[in-house]
């Protein structure tokens, strides 16, 4: 004998519709064939749920089973079938239990949001364009500075011929005859029912009479654009600027799309920069480093003098107050580090050389050539 309906669902027969389709959810989700791979008993176990609920979930069909049992649907009676005659496409069922439109949802239309998509937008025809990247390269001081920069590139702007409608001038609009005007259409394959965009209008929900010659019916012709783009001061690579309404053309009348320029700058031969700041080394010699004096050091804003104190040690790190990158929120610049690295000679000339052996012999460096402090923190490692 066939099970109960009710049991099989494991609701009473008072259950409301609400608590029908609850435990119905949950016995399907338990018992999906995708769940369950190869378990030939989880999918009879599936098919039998889902004809219980195809039965119980329609006011006709569940008083009459009500009254007569399994009875009342052998042979045919009730235009359900025998056994498995009320089971179609367990997928049409989930359509309606998860807030589907009716059969031929897809499953997965109906978890990840696209089983509302249809109509929408394909309905009226017009659809918003597309945005678009452009990636713009530019150095280390037109970043610091600002800079207008004029760029081109070919994007899908509004046919003059036919202003955008894709109708050659003169003919009309009419709802396509495929989709029926929703722009999607519903294709089953075995257990699935895929919802896809109608290919006959790309998901407009129209069909134009007669396809305009100069675009082909798209409404749109690609095209070589032009514009300027004020570049702030301060931007740094990854930095994103917005060009409202330059993107790509809308179908159908359909609003225009933004371009997006992202911001590459160039490595430069001098400076590096973090955030703000910018960072540059410098080479020193010794004698400059042992008696002081100043130099001229480069700036993204022209040359300054930097003081270098005599006895300096390589390494060493200067700050330049005020003199690197202007924050892109404005209000402040940041600084600029100078590093200084003591250059020694790689050749010498004899005479060079006998005075510095002079000098060496005056300082004891002939005796000590190591530093005190290093050599009394490894005097152990001598003994």
């Amino acid at each position: 004998m066939k099970e109960d309906y009710y049991e099989l669902l494991g609701v009473s027969r008072q259950a409301t519709d609400d608590e029908l389709k609850k435990a119905y959810r949950k016995m399907a989700v338990k018992f999906h064939p995708d769940k369950n791979p190869g378990n030939k008993e989880a999918e009879e176990k599936f098919k039998k749920v889902s004809e219980a609920y195809e039965v119980l979930k329609d006011e006709q069909k569940r008083a009459a089973y009500d009254r007569y049992g399994h009875a009342a649907f052998s042979g045919g009676a009730g235009g359900g079938g025998s056994a498995g005659g009320p089971f179609h496409d367990p997928f049409d069922i989930f359509s309606e239990v998860f807030g589907g439109a009716g059969g031929g949802g897809s499953i997965f239309e109906e978890f990840f949001g696209g089983g509302s998509s249809r109509g929408g937008s394909g309905r009226s025809g017009a659809q918003r364009g597309s945005d678009l990247r452009y990636d713009l390269e530019i150095d280390l001081e037109e970043a610091a500075k600002g800079i207008e920069k004029e760029i081109s590139f070919r994007k899908p702007v509004q046919c003059g011929h036919c202003n955008g409608k894709g109708a050659e001038p003169g003919s009309g609009v009419v709802v396509c005859p495929t989709c029926g005007g929703h722009g999607q259409v519903t294709a089953s394959k075995g257990f699935f029912s895929v919802r896809q965009t109608c290919s006959t209008c790309r998901g407009t929900g129209q069909k134009i009479e007669k396809s305009c010659t100069a675009c082909g019916g798209e409404g749109r012709v690609n095209e070589t654009t032009k514009i300027k783009v004020k570049v702030p001061p301060g931007v740094d690579t990854g930095s994103k600027l917005r060009s409202a309404n330059n993107g790509e053309a809308g179908i159908g009348g359909g609003p225009t799309g933004d371009l997006y320029i992202v911001i590459h700058v160039a490595d430069h031969e001098i400076f590096e920069r973090q955030d703000e700041n910018l960072f540059c080394q410098i080479p020193i010699k010794f004698t400059l480093a042992s008696l002081g004096g100043t130099i001229e050091v480069p700036t993204l804003s022209g040359r300054a003098s930097l003081k270098i104190p005599a006895g300096t040690q390589s390494g060493t790190t200067f700050r330049l107050k005020g003199k690197g990158v202007p924050s892109l929120r404005g209000g402040y610049f940041g600084d600029q580090m100078v590093r200084v690295e003591i250059e020694v000679p790689t050749s010498l000339s004899s005479d060079q050389r006998q005075k510095l052996e002079e000098f060496a012999l005056a300082c004891g460096d002939a005796d000590e050539p190591v530093g005190k402090t290093f050599f009394g923190k490894a005097k152990k490692f001598f003994d």
